[in-house]
């Protein structure tokens, strides 16, 4: 019961961090656990807009799953509806679902930190499963090279329609 309520204890501590970092206007941190508790608590994404053009549920490709749905926090929306780059604190996150549009597969997002990951474009990416489990974060070498092609459009695939 001790440990339970010792675990309780900290859990609430590291929440209570968290929300106290993001009401005071400070990024959250690009740490693979840490950064979902953001998105997923903290400032859900689910609340945030639409990437612009793309309202729901789409035919996606592999890696991501095949229909995606975007959203993105208002420092992206803004960079996108103005056509700049992302600007740091930019979050971009694809749900990626199976074939019958309703299986959430996996969560992946891109988050813009300056000075973070120079060879990448400065973003922290991450792959999540549907319940929060880390699977990658940080640099993964994958989503490096594959967005690495479009190193000119600040590593973004979809463009706003």
């Amino acid at each position: 019961m001790k440990r339970f309520v010792v675990l309780l204890s900290i859990t609430g501590m590291l929440v209570l961090g968290l929300t106290i970092a993001a009401s005071s206007g400070d990024l959250p941190p690009a740490k693979g656990g840490d950064f979902w508790t953001y998105i997923t608590k903290i400032d859900p994404y689910q609340k945030w807009e639409t990437y612009p053009g793309y309202p729901g549920i789409y035919p996606g490709k592999s890696p991501h799953g095949k229909y995606l749905k975007l959203f993105a926090n208002p420092a992206a929306q803004k960079a996108l509806k103005e056509g700049r780059p992302m600007p740091e604190g930019a979050i971009i996150i694809k749900e990626n679902y199976g074939k019958d549009q309703k299986t959430l597969m996996a969560i992946t997002p891109m988050y813009k930190v300056n000075g973070y990951n120079p060879d990448g474009g400065d973003w922290f990416w991450a792959k999540y499963g549907p319940n929060g489990k880390v699977m990658a974060s940080g640099k993964p070498k994958g989503c490096i090279k594959c967005h690495g092609v479009n190193k000119d459009s600040d590593w973004l695939f979809t463009r706003p329609k």
